[in-house]
């Protein structure tokens, strides 16, 4: 008797992407997902010459439908550097898909290295995975900058709408030098600090946030402050209730805590040291290539995806005809955090038991010696068969069967 496929009540926004990784996308869906799920997507294809074609529209048609529908899984996309607009014959240089997204949905991103035996973390004392929760908008990625010539004095100034300036000496140049600026806004830092207390809360962690409040005294203290007076006014009876912890410290005492620690926790960062630590800590837990990734906005969206990019050069080697063996696990566990997701909101529980025996099958595949190139080349089980991008997606799929 043919197994009856677990239904959906609501449709996942799908957002297809690029290269390798649009690849691997079919393969989960035809092999992992459909033989089990009676799958219902609103589709949009993110693939770059689909972007070029919709003048980009259709990224931001997808971020809609994920302000309807709530819960989106996307695959990695292309964002196109000059050499990219040559290749692909574009119209333009279009902007990052993720970037577009994530202004739209308001969103802070979350990115978790999934832990398994076999691949350590090269910190020894780390038992459980650090999620980092990246502050997106503003600082130095929106900065002014000048070279400054000579001698001369450099001013801050502000002028408000009313006329009314305000100014603040710089420095008084005596030769050449750089200047910065750069800005954020109390609205992006409220969505970041609210958006970092419901995960924590979802997740069931503690949640730690640095700045160098004692230095930067106006800027990093706004941070400090908004955080502070948030969750006093909102979240503290919540923590308490659900037994967890909102954890302030300076941005170097924290760095040395984290190494310290045991993990199992959410450490919250303004844009430029999420950038940093997140990449750092991927590295020091195995591979990019097994990391989470999720967007979740104040107002109740989610956007799950791979950590990692398009994996040009296996594509290449693919259109060749050529064997790859490419890791497919982080875009395995964007779908099974987005079905799972759609199974809370819409009370299917059939839909989270599923997502958790389809990441269980991915580690115990793993854990079994069963494994693609990049994790051979790091694991310290004694014997591993090397797999290639298909064979390791069927492996999968003959374990949940």
């Amino acid at each position: 008797m043919a197994q009856s496929l677990i239904q959906m009540k609501t449709p996942l926004v799908e957002m297809d992407g690029d290269e390798m990784t649009r690849i691997i996308w079919q393969m989960i869906k035809d092999d992992l997902i459909r033989p089990f799920v009676d799958l219902q997507t609103e589709y949009y294809d993110l693939g770059l010459r689909h972007r070029d074609d919709t003048e980009d529209r259709v990224t931001v048609d997808a971020a809609e439908a994920t302000k309807r529908l709530g819960v989106a899984v996307k695959c990695a996309t292309i964002t196109p550097n000059a050499a990219r607009v040559e290749e692909y014959g574009l119209k333009q240089m279009w902007k990052s898909p993720n970037g577009t997204i994530r202004a739209m949905l308001d969103g802070t991103v979350f990115r978790t290295p999934i832990i398994v035996k076999g691949i350590e973390p090269q910190v020894r004392c780390w038992k459980k995975p650090i999620t980092i929760a990246r502050h997106a908008y503003g600082d130095v990625y929106k900065n002014s900058e000048i070279r400054v010539p000579g001698a001369g004095k450099a001013e801050l100034v502000f002028t408000g709408e009313d006329g009314l300036q305000r100014r603040k000496l710089i420095h008084q140049f005596s030769g050449p030098g750089v200047i910065q600026g750069m800005h954020n806004l109390d609205d992006s830092i409220q969505s970041f600090a609210q958006s970092c207390f419901e995960y924590a809360l979802a997740t069931h962690q503690d949640l730690w946030f640095a700045t160098k409040d004692t230095i930067s005294k106006t800027y990093d203290h706004r941070f400090k402050d908004i955080f502070a007076d948030l969750y006093e006014a909102q979240y503290k009876e919540k923590f308490e209730q659900a037994g967890i912890t909102y954890f302030y410290t300076l941005i170097d005492d924290v760095v040395a805590r984290v190494m310290r620690s045991e993990g199992g926790f959410i450490w919250a960062c303004k844009n430029y040291d999420g950038d940093v630590m997140s990449d750092m800590l991927s590295s020091a837990f195995g591979s990019l290539a097994m990391m989470t990734s999720v967007l979740v906005s104040p107002h109740g969206y989610y956007e799950y995806e791979a950590a990692h990019g398009t994996v040009q050069r296996h594509y290449y080697k693919h259109l060749k005809g050529e064997r790859t063996s490419t890791n497919s696990v982080a875009t395995i566990f964007a779908w099974t955090g987005a079905l799972r997701k759609r199974g809370e909101l819409d009370g299917t529980p059939e839909l989270c038991d599923f997502a958790d025996k389809l990441e269980k099958a991915t580690i115990d595949t793993i854990e079994s010696g069963q494994m693609t190139g990049d994790l051979t080349r790091i694991t310290t089980l004694p014997k591993v068969q090397k797999l290639d991008t298909e064979d390791f997606i069927l492996a999968i799929a003959d374990r949940l069967k």
